[in-house]
């Protein structure tokens, strides 16, 4: 079973998954299958509160502080799920559930069973989604973006895997609950960045429990570098064409994958 998904969409793989969870066998199966490979590109896996996380919003304060309330009346209910302000104040956000098994639900537990995870993020360009929540990163772990491309593959500029951590499931204490009341009803920049830290941080804590391959893709050289959220997953051939060495190297990482399950290595 090979998922691969874009943008927002990226996110309902994850949530499918935690619902078709068969525990079968030593991964698991998802409805029936053996899950292989989870590939997300430029997919705000952290949601889009915060500076930056919402390009086009240009870090300009008083657009960040209207896109939150306003969200949920122009694109419904994914709109607060990306903000974190879905739900009651008492309860914790889709998002920061989805980031460990929340009570009947195996979101974690159906990220583990793919043997392979892969994120490909946008270090700029990007308009939608910001290079942080694409990548599962905190701002200080973000570096100066290369901008010479790996070998054979165009506009592709970092690659790594990050090992499994080992921590406790993220958490949802009276203060985040409180902050998120607040950031529900009165928001501002100092309560809604107060409440975002405090959840992003959850998050990351939950979602580094896995390991992942993460890539870094940069457009700077492209003839369109402002296309960034189309050219990674190249929308239209003609039009986004540059973003062809990603998918080749989707390809490959799939490839790679299913060659290790048929051919195993002497040990």
């Amino acid at each position: 079973m090979k998922d691969t998904s874009q943008g927002a969409a990226g996110m309902a793989p994850r949530t499918g998954g935690s619902e078709k969870l068969e525990c079968t066998s030593r991964f698991g199966a998802i409805a029936g299958l053996e899950p292989i490979n989870f590939v997300t590109l430029a997919t705000p896996h952290l949601g889009v509160r915060g500076k930056n996380q919402l390009p086009f919003l240009q870090g300009l304060p008083i657009l960040e502080k209207l896109a939150a309330p306003l969200a949920p009346f122009v694109v419904g209910r994914t709109g607060a799920q990306l903000f974190l302000t879905d739900g009651e104040p008492s309860k914790p956000p889709l998002l920061l559930q989805m980031a460990s098994d929340h009570e009947d639900k195996k979101f974690i537990s159906a990220l583990t069973a793919f043997k392979n995870r892969i994120l490909y993020a946008n270090v700029s360009y990007d308009h939608m989604v910001g290079w942080r929540t694409s990548s599962i990163r905190r701002e200080k772990d973000l570096t100066k973006p290369s901008h010479r491309s790996l070998d054979g593959y165009r506009h592709i500029v970092n690659m790594e895997y990050c090992s499994p951590v080992s921590s406790d499931y993220p958490h949802f204490p009276w203060q985040a609950a409180r902050a998120k009341e607040a950031a529900q009803s009165r928001p501002n920049k100092e309560n809604t960045e107060e409440y975002h830290q405090m959840i992003e941080e959850e998050m990351v804590h939950g979602l580094q429990r896995v390991g992942w391959k993460k890539v870094d893709v940069n457009f700077h050289r492209a003839l369109w570098p402002y296309s960034a959220h189309n050219n990674i997953h190249v929308k239209n051939e003609w039009l986004h064409n540059a973003g062809a060495g990603v998918i080749a190297h989707v390809a490959d990482s799939i490839k790679q994958q299913e060659s290790r399950k048929h051919f195993p290595a002497n040990l």
